[in-house]
């Protein structure tokens, strides 16, 4: 990576020059500079509101980038070890979904775990490919879902060896990974693409000590999310390509998608993150690895909790894990993670990432310091001895393996009817449902509705998690394909 060409941030400094050009704006948006809605200036300030512009000539196109944008991809290519990188203003799922459009057409098999975000499987219902699920293992401790295991992928690829790709998490929500490299070598072998999800990896690329990133491993395609762990704005991301992807072809299904507004504040915050973290990264990460070190001794130490790392490591369906991640199981102080998550909001005022029905993580990235640690950690000690009960009767499951019936673009446009929960037994769902975050649906469309699953969505409702996917905003109905 050439350091002197990584300072440089083309599109930053290409808007540093348009704003002392003292620009007559009779373009779009309409909000000119920030003059026409002073709310908004006093809300974001004036810099912000006032490089919030249109793609011009100075400025690129990011749908046919040919000047700054095109550098700023450059750039970001070489500091990920990628052939090319695309700014993505869509969000990860934007990027995710490009990845698989990009390889995929309608009745093609593509391998991938269960487990994965609802971009994915939306990305299918876009395109009518079809999903061969691996089923990940469970840690029935925990209850959450791990990696995928290389005889499982193995054996899929064996017996679908017409699948155009295979898509692998790297990492999970919870920081496990499988074992990329093995799964691009014998992937390649087949003739078929590799493509990771990488939402919660930025910082493979420029950590040490740290599980292989995708493009390392050879993957052929990354969508990154540098919101997350790589400090950009909110809905910023990348897509990374490796050296046998068509850039051009992928810029096509890219712009199907992707607005032809590209925000100038969330492509400038990749293009800075971009170049401070090719300056930087690795030091910030080794810190952020520390912090989340300290964390767990800390909260491992009141009885209760288990904050858990790289000792799950088994080489398998847990190859490696992320240890920048801090994930705490909750159940044995008899309290879910989503009334943890409740708790240390409404009466700590700390905003962790998620919580499900027996764990929470709190998200650990360059941002953070030790003091606002050492916050949490008090919270958790205080929470316990406030509220521990006996967790007799409650659920630890986070995964329930589908029956798939059909294809999720097959379910999504069918007849449908609604109908109370209760009476979906036995039913084909067509519509999503999950608890988000982490996103990852516990019916998707084309799958069969079971009791058990009937069961984790009243228990989740129960508890607080965040239900997402139905039309029915109550989540007190779901979608089910019409019977004949």
């Amino acid at each position: 990576m050439d350091i002197s060409a990584q300072k440089h941030a083309p599109i930053y400094e290409a808007l540093e020059r348009f704003r002392k050009m003292r620009i007559v704006p009779f373009d779009v948006p309409g909000h000119k500079h920030g003059r026409g809605n002073p709310e908004l200036v006093e809300l974001l300030g004036s810099k912000c509101v006032g490089i919030d512009v249109n793609s011009m000539k100075p400025l690129d196109n990011l749908c046919h980038p040919v000047s700054v944008i095109k550098q700023a991809e450059e750039l970001a290519a070489e500091a990920f070890g990628a052939a090319h990188a695309f700014l993505m203003v869509g969000g990860t799922t934007s990027a995710v979904q490009s990845m698989v459009l990009s390889c995929c057409k309608k009745g093609d098999k593509i391998i991938m775990p269960r487990n994965v975000h609802r971009s994915v499987i939306n990305a299918l219902v876009l395109c009518g490919a079809k999903p061969v699920y691996v089923n990940p293992d469970v840690d029935q401790h925990l209850g959450i879902s791990l990696g995928m295991k290389l005889s499982q992928v193995e054996e899929a690829i064996r017996e679908n060896p017409d699948a155009v790709a295979v898509l692998v998490n790297n990492p999970t929500y919870y920081g496990i990974c499988s074992d990329l490299r093995s799964i691009v070598k014998i992937a390649h072998e087949y003739g078929m693409k590799v493509l990771a999800d990488e939402a919660h990896g930025t910082h493979f690329y420029f950590g040490e000590g740290l599980p292989v990133s995708a493009m390392a491993a050879g993957a052929d395609m990354a969508s990154v999310s540098m919101h997350k762990s790589g400090g950009s704005l909110t809905q910023s991301s990348l897509l990374l390509t490796g050296p046998n992807v068509n850039a051009g072809y992928v810029r096509q299904i890219i712009n199907l998608t992707q607005t032809t507004s590209g925000s100038y504040l969330l492509l400038s915050s990749l293009d800075i993150s971009r170049r401070n973290l090719a300056l930087r990264g690795k030091e910030a990460f080794a810190k952020v690895a520390e912090l989340a070190h300290y964390a767990r001794e800390e909260i491992n130490q009141i009885s209760g909790y288990y904050a858990f790392a790289g000792e799950k490591i088994n080489g398998n369906s847990i190859f490696d894990f992320d240890t920048t991640k801090l994930s705490v199981h909750t159940l044995d102080i008899g309290l879910a993670g989503i009334e943890v998550y409740d708790i240390l909001r409404d009466e700590y005022d700390i905003q962790i990432e998620f919580g499900d029905l027996g764990n929470i993580l709190a998200y650990l990235s360059i941002g953070d310091r030790k003091q606002e640690v050492e916050r949490l950690v008090s919270a958790l000690a205080d929470i316990k001895r406030r509220y521990q009960k006996d967790k007799t009767g409650m659920l630890t499951q986070e995964y329930i393996a589908p029956d798939v019936v059909m294809t999720p673009q097959e379910s999504f446009y069918a007849e449908k009817e609604s109908l109370p929960i209760r009476e979906t037994k036995g039913r084909i769902c067509s519509e999503f449902v999950m608890c988000y975050p982490p996103g990852i649906p516990i019916l998707a469309p084309g799958e069969a509705i079971t009791d058990k699953i009937i069961d984790y969505i009243l228990y989740a409702k129960e508890k607080g998690c965040s239900m997402t996917g139905p039309e029915d905003e109550k989540i007190e109905r779901l979608n089910v394909l019409k019977e004949r």
